[in-house]
């Protein structure tokens, strides 16, 4: 099975640009399968990552000593998304560095349901060290005794994710509050319903993408979100009443990151303030900032190509 002439091509792009600039990998998002021995070929010399859905698709290559395969989780997500995850997982696992720069081959541009999608069309450069969202292994463990590991990593995704993104194109600020549940809340009162009474856990638990997608709705409504330590959301609407004595932050800080710094002085919770203004996230423990993530740049957003024709009675232009 030869590959296509512009997916041979693009690999070659890709093995000089490791060269040339230099660069640290390649990483290829595959949706089909391919001549794996022709792809060795062509990226001869690099270290390469291979990231699929389908886990039959990247099988052959699991024993290759060279390669690394990264699994993906089985969602609908856009490509750019995907991309994002299999690197920031490769980060995560510690087998590529934050400050990495890589070289991506993906599919980009979406075919029909009827078609099958191109090998590959797209080449892109990332650079990790200014785009990097996620925190390391290492990093992440610095909170290890606020929570167990899947937790702080689900935390942080939805709250680098609601930085990023916000919610139907307008930013979001919000506060995280995860663990020591019970003393957070004498400590705060509601400023309106609890939204997430009456369900059960299982449909509350944060490390589930649906609920965090439910929960990024929910940071729309004024106030913090609590969450316990095994990853329950418990509450949201929380006015945070945790006094502001004895923090030190620095100028620019609002009343977001003050309540979010005091309640984690206060008690044994750990606070992530989502900056509406910025999308960055910063992380409080015992009243001071341990760690801040900075999020990918905040998506463009498409609006639909308006196309104009000659209107022969007015000798204007309509638009169709």
């Amino acid at each position: 099975m030869s590959l296509p002439s512009q997916t041979v091509a693009l690999l070659q792009a890709a093995r000089d640009l490791v060269k040339s600039l230099p660069a640290d990998a390649v990483l290829l998002l595959t949706e089909t399968s391919l001549d794996w021995e022709e792809v060795g070929r062509s990226l001869a010399g690099c270290k390469l990552f291979v990231a699929a859905i389908n886990p039959a698709l990247t099988r052959p290559l699991r024993d290759n000593p060279d390669w690394t395969v990264i699994d993906l989780d089985a969602e609908p997500l856009p490509t750019q998304d995907r991309m994002n995850n299999a690197l920031l997982k490769a980060v995560t696992l510690e087998v590529l560095q934050p400050g990495a720069h890589i070289v991506a081959l993906y599919n980009g541009i979406a075919s029909s349901e009827d078609d099958a999608p191109e090998p590959i069309d797209s080449l892109s450069i990332i650079h990790l060290g200014e785009h990097l969202e996620r925190m390391t292994a290492q990093d992440l463990r610095v909170l290890a005794n606020a929570a167990p590991l899947d937790v702080l990593r689900a935390v942080v995704e939805l709250a680098t994710e609601i930085g990023r993104e916000g919610r139907e194109g307008q930013p979001i600020g919000t506060i995280l509050v995860v663990g020591d549940t019970r003393k957070v809340l004498s400590l705060s009162r509601f400023q309106n319903f609890n939204p997430f009474r009456g369900y059960s856990r299982a449909e509350r638990d944060v490390r589930k993408r649906d609920v965090r997608e439910q929960i990024k709705e929910i940071a729309k409504l004024d106030g913090a979100i609590l969450i316990s330590r095994d990853g329950i959301a418990e509450a949201a609407c929380l006015h945070l009443g945790a006094r502001g004595e004895g923090i030190n932050l620095r100028k620019g800080f609002g009343s977001r990151h003050i309540a979010a710094a005091g309640i984690s002085k206060q008690t044994n919770a750990i606070a992530f303030a989502v900056s509406q203004s910025s999308g960055s996230v910063r992380v409080f423990q015992k009243g001071e900032e341990v760690l801040h993530i900075e999020p990918l740049a905040r998506p463009h957003v498409w609006q639909p190509f308006k196309l104009e024709t000659y209107e022969a009675d007015t000798g204007g232009p309509r638009r169709d």
